[in-house]
């Protein structure tokens, strides 16, 4: 026998009659023509608990039945069984007036057998019928198969663009950081600050993954003045303030949520809650959330690391800075969700983040004002 033929016989059957005699020829017929999961029923009533338990893949179903008519039990089969993977109705009536017919077929019936039942029509319609169900599941399983593959795909070019993304930010900023941390630590804040003002999860992975891209135009500037240890002239900090206008021109254009929140970061993370900001000079609310907390997470890490500039500061001096520029430089409640952290811990080289903690040690105003920094 061909393998196919085995594998259709294999297939589950379930028949339905109120009729003991008629579910006793039904099984003596397909049973000696190999089939050999069939199961039967007179109690239309448990016709739904058995679909749920074993799944036919075809129903033989009689239309006149007590308590549970044919056409209510189609009804209902065809909602339990779902969109996906539709179960086919053989009905097996006496009863062939087309008004019967038509209304068998709005429900669902795939084809029909007349009462009495003959032998070799019955196997052949039979055989028909899970031939067409046997392709059925084959072609969800292919089809199933195709959308992992490309979900793994997706998956894979996924993580190829947030690798270049991350390796850009590097870039940016391997002329004046030896370490490349600063990228992570300011991901790292910037994702935690989010998360104390409760923007969704969506908005602060998108932030996490976004804010290391602030100083990609830092790439424009010229080491004679990006390195410059000494205090800037006037027309060279002109000329610093431009990676921000740079920086959103290398991101602008695309239509990826990630890199549309990067633009908006590289050109609004300089901007003052003043109003004294570069480089469109914008204030308060008009400043975009994600450049405001980028402004504060940069300038922390800024100030408790070493520049060619500037020492580094301690965190506590630095805490005190960040709490006496609000409603200054920053956003009084990123300043709020800021003071909330542990911030020690803001300091350490890793790539990863957990959630905010509040601070232990005393907060303090440090002695020392702060420029706007490069």
């Amino acid at each position: 026998m061909h393998p196919e033929s085995d594998e259709i016989k294999q297939l589950e059957i379930l028949a339905v009659d109120d009729e003991a005699s008629n579910l006793l020829l039904l099984r003596r017929i397909l049973e000696r023509d190999g089939y050999t999961n069939l199961k039967t029923t007179n109690d239309p009533t448990q016709v739904p608990r058995m679909v749920a338990a074993f799944s036919p893949r075809l129903v033989m179903l009689d239309l006149h039945m007590p308590q549970i008519d044919g056409f209510e039990l189609m009804q209902r089969l065809t909602t339990l069984a779902g969109e996906r993977r539709s179960v086919p109705f053989l009905v097996l009536t006496a009863d062939a007036t087309e008004e019967t017919k038509r209304r068998a077929l709005a429900l669902g019936a795939r084809d029909f057998l007349t009462k009495p039942l003959d032998r070799t029509e019955l196997l052949l319609r039979v055989h028909n019928l899970l031939q067409v169900q046997r392709l059925q599941d084959r072609l969800f399983d292919h089809n199933a198969h195709l959308e992992d593959e490309v979900a793994e795909r997706t998956r894979d070019l996924e993580q190829a663009r947030i690798e270049i993304l991350d390796r850009l930010a590097l870039a940016a900023e391997y002329r004046d950081d030896d370490t490349q941390e600063h990228a992570w630590r300011l991901a790292r804040t910037s994702a935690l600050l989010a998360l104390d003002l409760g923007l969704p999860d969506r908005e602060v992975e998108l932030l996490r993954r976004a804010a290391p891209l602030h100083d990609i135009g830092k790439i424009g500037i010229p080491d004679a003045i990006l390195l410059k240890p000494g205090r800037l002239t006037e027309e060279e900090f002109e000329r610093i303030k431009t990676h921000t206008t740079i920086g959103a021109e290398i991101l602008s254009g695309s239509g990826s949520p990630l890199l549309r929140m990067a633009e908006q970061i590289a050109i609004t993370h300089h901007e003052r809650w003043d109003g004294g900001g570069y480089p469109c000079g914008l204030a308060g609310e008009g400043i975009p959330l994600a450049g405001r907390i980028v402004a504060v997470a940069d300038v922390f890490d800024a100030l408790t690391h070493q520049r060619p500039y500037k020492s580094a500061w301690t965190v506590t001096e630095a805490v005190a800075e960040i709490s006496h520029q609000a409603r200054r430089q920053f956003d009084p409640d990123v300043v709020n969700a800021f003071l909330k952290l542990d911030h020690p811990t803001l300091l350490s080289a890793a790539k990863h983040w957990g959630p905010p903690r509040r601070a232990d040690e005393p907060l303090t105003r440090a002695s020392d004002a702060l420029p706007i920094l490069r």
